[in-house]
């Protein structure tokens, strides 16, 4: 299945943010995505007020996103602490 991005505001926001501010974060995050899109189902799914959602880690973030049909809708990148 072909899988397509579509990301939240917040996202695009920490997306330019990251872009602006970290390359090298931002360089892999970009590789990370990638990644997703190839095999979403592989990563953790989460449970509790986060049930439907999915987990990438690139330590020390997480990636939270759900997939949905043939769409990955990626919400947020924070640091593993904050993330749950």
């Amino acid at each position: 299945m072909e899988y397509q991005f579509q990301f939240t505001p917040f996202f695009e926001k920490q997306l330019r943010k990251f872009k602006q501010k970290d390359a090298v974060l931002f360089e892999r995050l970009t590789k990370k995505l990638k990644e997703i899109v190839q095999d979403p189902e592989h990563y953790k799914p989460l449970k509790n007020v986060l049930a439907g959602c999915r987990a990438a880690h690139l330590d020390p973030f997480v990636i939270v996103f759900e997939v949905k049909g043939d769409t990955i809708i990626i919400h947020y990148v924070k640091h593993h602490d904050d993330a749950y």
